[in-house]
């Protein structure tokens, strides 16, 4: 019998990703992508703030961001600040000033349809941010070893950048700038992880496309639309004026 690999998506998966995260390779990806995500929301103000994806309240990566309203939402928990269906956020057009995508792609069942409704809740010139594992990576290369099985993350959607960038240009967004991280190969080993800790400052200079794990920022772009009014003229008559006849003398 043929698993749908959409067994490994969507709300299901919410149990086996808090586990995994609770990993001390989990909690390593966390503390880098916290790293990451504090230098660029120390910028993002406003009055709502919203991550999507959230396994654990421990997983707030919102902290830094002086935002006055930060919600937290998942589908799985029902302790978070918010808990709905990402497809259909519960939540007024143009009504948020940033949202953080927390490997939601990753694990969505129609990723499209996420990232049309955060363009809709977003108000213009919002910030999206957006984490996600690199197919391009080592990381990658482990899922494709393992033919994604069914244990997160390797259950989940890889999505690459240039995918991902399509996606955003085709619904008004502008890329603001992506950080990359995660170089070393995934292991569960904390000895291992830390004699190869050198890989991260190798990557970061010699190959930084290759990250296990990205973070990518965009604005929603707006279109100062300026009515015209319409200039009424009169049109030229298309045919000459009729000829008066003329009486000839006849003989």
């Amino acid at each position: 019998m043929v698993r749908n690999h959409s067994d490994n998506l969507g709300p299901d998966r919410h149990k086996l990703l808090t586990v995994w995260f609770q990993t001390s390779l989990g909690q390593l990806l966390v503390e880098q992508e916290r790293h990451v995500l504090e230098r660029r929301l120390s910028n993002l103000f406003g009055y709502y703030l919203i991550q999507i994806g959230c396994m654990d309240t421990k997983l707030d990566l919102l902290r830094s961001s002086p935002a006055k309203n930060k919600l937290l939402m998942d589908r799985g928990m029902e302790d978070l600040s918010l808990w709905a269906d990402p497809m259909h956020l519960p939540l007024a057009t143009d009504s948020v000033d940033g949202v953080l995508l927390h490997h939601s792609l990753d694990f969505s069942l129609d990723p499209h349809q996420l990232l049309r409704e955060v363009e809709r809740i977003l108000i213009p010139e919002g910030k999206l941010l957006i984490v996600g594992f690199n197919p391009w990576s080592l990381w990658g290369g482990r899922r494709l070893l393992y033919l994604r099985g069914r244990q997160p993350p390797w259950s989940g959607h890889f999505f690459s950048l240039k995918r991902v960038s399509d996606w955003l240009a085709l619904l008004g967004f502008d890329l603001m700038g992506i950080d990359h991280m995660n170089f070393r190969p995934p292991l569960q080993s904390q000895g291992l992880m830390q004699k190869l800790q050198f890989m991260e400052r190798l990557g970061e200079a010699a190959w930084p496309l290759l990250g296990g794990v990205y973070v990518l920022e965009a604005v929603k772009r707006t279109l100062t639309m300026t009515p015209i009014k319409p200039r009424w003229r009169i049109r030229k008559k298309v045919l000459p004026a009729a000829v008066e006849p003329t009486t000839r003398n006849m003989r």
